[in-house]
């Protein structure tokens, strides 16, 4: 069974921020140059091109999507200077607003919501920082109540809980 391809996905992904979508001619340079594609099954030019043909479920639902590390060697290397990583910002984005989260990035965002860390301070931290002779408690979120619920308030006022399904 093939998917009927969606002709308004490739402007989504524009007027999200990708601009230079359809610039790229499929060269490859950004998937050869890309550090999390020596290491995972990303393919940088694989969702791009996914993106062009209108694969708006493929690409919204793909586990790659979330590969990148936005090192941005592949918009430093191309050719075309396409704005690789800002296409793929843009399709991460779609991909939370139509309920696609990569589970790891669900994970950080949750700690950030719960904690306004994105790593949470355990006890062995404590431990390195106070070997360090730094206060156990970073001067953060976590050392003022107030600072946190000033935290949460700029959390609900974007809507970040809801995107992150807490």
């Amino acid at each position: 069974m093939t998917a009927t391809p969606d002709k308004e996905f490739v402007n989504e992904i524009i007027a999200n921020g990708g601009e230079t979508v359809n610039m790229c001619f499929q060269c490859g340079t950004c998937t050869a140059s890309c550090p999390s594609g020596r290491q995972t099954s990303f393919r940088t030019r694989q969702l791009v091109r996914m993106a062009q043909l209108g694969m708006k479920d493929q690409v919204l639902s793909s586990e790659e999507l979330w590969y990148c590390t936005t090192c941005y060697t592949c918009t430093e290397r191309c050719p075309r200077k396409v704005a690789i990583v800002d296409i793929l910002i843009a399709m991460r984005n779609l991909a939370v607003a139509s309920g696609n989260m990569f589970e790891g990035h669900k994970k950080t965002a949750t700690s950030l919501i719960k904690s306004g860390h994105t790593v949470p301070i355990n006890d062995d931290v404590k431990a390195q920082r106070a070997a360090l002779g730094l206060a156990e408690v970073p001067p953060t979120v976590l050392a003022s109540d107030k600072a946190k619920k000033d935290f949460d308030k700029i959390l609900e006022a974007t809507g970040f809980n809801k995107i992150v399904g807490e």
